[in-house]
């Protein structure tokens, strides 16, 4: 049995899936705007991040160097509801 990963810092996970959402085009203000985020939505994102043994790798992959924006990567345990937001505040653009 192996023994559960702990859980990284709530002020760097809480930055770091910020800075996921900017590198990946999320505009998590305008989901919370419109309700498709609410604050229980975004404390599950930052613990997921917390617990996620990827934590390393999504802190190089944050520094490297990307366009615009990025694609969300496949090790990331926030990458499809990150998406769902993505699409459901694209789909609604003004």
């Amino acid at each position: 049995m192996s023994n559960p990963q702990p859980l990284g810092d709530e002020t760097t996970h809480y930055w770091r899936v910020q800075r996921m959402a900017k590198a990946t085009g999320v505009d998590l203000v305008r989901a919370v705007n419109e309700g498709l985020l609410s604050q229980a939505d975004w404390a599950g994102l930052v613990s997921r991040c917390r617990g996620c043994s990827w934590a390393e790798g999504c802190g190089h992959w944050l520094d490297s160097p990307g366009g615009d924006t990025r694609s969300l990567p496949s090790p990331c345990v926030n990458r499809k509801r990150l998406a769902a937001l993505k699409a459901a505040t694209q789909d609604t653009a003004p």
